[in-house]
């Protein structure tokens, strides 16, 4: 109990998860999924396809580990890929439970990790492989990603959604291959989704010598210390921390509550970026009036906290690994 006499807050975790694995029926496993969650007190998205599930939950820690051990007596689900982090309170105000087509979005038909992916790479392998002059490494994330962090020498696609990065990869082809031997590629994502789906493309594509970080980045800046580490800056993560570092202690960055992408110390010190309301990246992208309607959300949130509530208008980015 708190010196007032009111109890403490339960403790909160959240739990970031996938797997390729072939459903038969996602619309059927949507309802009780969603009742199972309800009655752990869960929130958070998760998504179903017949590719797989995908999603990101939080809730008190009895209930996540009650949701997850349903996730894992779902068919070839015992293998799931779970992450967990600790948190003071939920970064998700509700529950989603959806269908789509698929858990991870690339948008080409055929793709399927569960029958031809790349080469798994554990965190304390993986230096060595790009560090190699014969392999090509390849950041699969998003460019706002990119900007906060990579690993040395990585390639980055510069894309807006992963859906761009068949296309991308399609007109580089020829210029990251070259002509004769065809080198190995390396690629990586935040939590491992994307990197796997990509190295699936790869090998539909012909390329044969695919490998892929296991368990992304968050995984290696968990597992490999700072003077090992070939990492530069920091990662982007799709929650309230906005971004880590090693030992996935908090980053530096903040969050743009107008675009939702991630602003630098020195973001925060020009003259476009206002709290709430505009960042160097969003500025330009906005009318004067969209920005005061940023403004009042903004204000509504603030005085929303100081009551203790959660605005309704207050939305994390989604996470897409």
């Amino acid at each position: 109990m708190s010196p007032t006499g009111s109890q403490a807050p339960a403790p909160v975790t959240v739990a970031a998860l996938y797997r390729f694995t072939r459903i038969d029926d996602p619309a059927g496993l949507r309802g009780p999924l969603e009742r199972a969650c309800r009655a752990a007190e869960v929130q958070g998205t998760l998504l179903l396809a017949p590719e797989g599930i995908n999603g990101t939950i939080a809730g008190p820690t009895a209930g996540i580990e009650a949701v997850l051990a349903r996730l894992r007596a779902l068919p070839d689900c015992a293998a799931l890929d779970v992450k967990l982090a600790p948190a003071a309170v939920s970064p998700f105000r509700r529950l989603k439970v959806r269908v789509k087509r698929e858990i991870v979005t690339m948008g080409e038909p055929g793709i399927d990790p569960r029958r031809s992916v790349g080469t798994y790479v554990e965190p304390r392998d993986w230096n060595a492989l790009i560090a190699d002059p014969e392999t090509i490494v390849i950041d699969t994330r998003n460019t706002y990603e990119v900007a906060v962090g990579s690993f040395a020498g990585a390639i980055d696609p510069q894309t807006a959604s992963f859906r761009d990065f068949p296309a991308w990869f399609r007109a580089r082809r020829a210029e990251l291959l070259g002509r004769g031997r065809t080198p190995r590629v390396a690629m990586f994502c935040t939590g491992g989704i994307r990197c796997e789906k990509s190295t699936a493309f790869l090998r539909q594509e012909g390329v044969d010598e695919v490998y892929h970080l296991r368990g992304g980045i968050l995984r290696y800046l968990e597992e490999i210390a700072p003077d090992e580490s070939r990492w530069q800056g920091e990662c982007f993560v799709f929650d309230e921390r906005v971004a880590v570092g090693h030992g996935l202690a908090p980053g530096t960055h903040a969050l743009c509550r107008a675009c939702r992408r991630p602003v630098s110390p020195a973001d925060r010190a020009s003259p476009l970026y206002e709290p709430g309301a505009s960042c160097p990246a969003c500025h330009a992208e906005r009318t004067e009036a969209q920005r005061e309607a940023c403004r009042e959300r903004h204000r509504q949130e603030q005085l929303a906290a100081a009551r203790g509530e959660r605005h309704v208008g207050a939305v994390l980015a989604s996470d897409d690994g």
